[in-house]
């Protein structure tokens, strides 16, 4: 069934709820595998649980100490920095594309969101988020 647009003069195309029925098969197959897959390894693999089996392994390294001991909080902040200054830089692949069609304007966007970006690292530098030393 087409639908005239008034506003743009184009035909649009209604979708209807059989329009999904492949991606509910592949749904329902991958479901139905992963489902398989446990339970087979549940049912098929071995059941011998050996104290050394149980035992905490962490890449090869004895356990010592506790776990649960504080831990500076500017680890988590330069993680977070990093995170945050990545995910930016991400923004610029866009532009690299197609910066001859978007001409003048793109390049001086691309200005305002070097701005910007610098503008927020200058911040984070004033503040000391980045000092180690205490």
């Amino acid at each position: 069934m087409l639908l005239q647009s008034s506003l743009l003069g184009q035909t649009a195309q209604i979708s209807k709820a059989s329009d999904y029925f492949p991606i509910g098969i592949q749904l329902g197959f991958a479901v139905v595998l992963v489902t398989i897959m446990i339970l087979g390894s549940q049912l098929l693999g071995p059941k011998r649980k050996t104290s050394d089996k149980l035992q905490v392994f962490e890449s090869g390294i004895e356990q010592f100490g506790n776990a649960r001991q504080p831990m500076a909080i500017k680890y988590f902040l330069v993680a977070i920095l990093f995170v945050l200054f990545d995910v930016e830089v991400i923004f610029f692949y866009p532009y690299a594309v197609n910066f001859k069609a978007l001409g003048w304007d793109g390049f001086y966007a691309v200005l305002m969101f070097i701005g910007f970006f610098l503008a927020g690292f200058i911040y984070i530098i004033k503040k000391g988020a980045l000092h180690w030393e205490e």
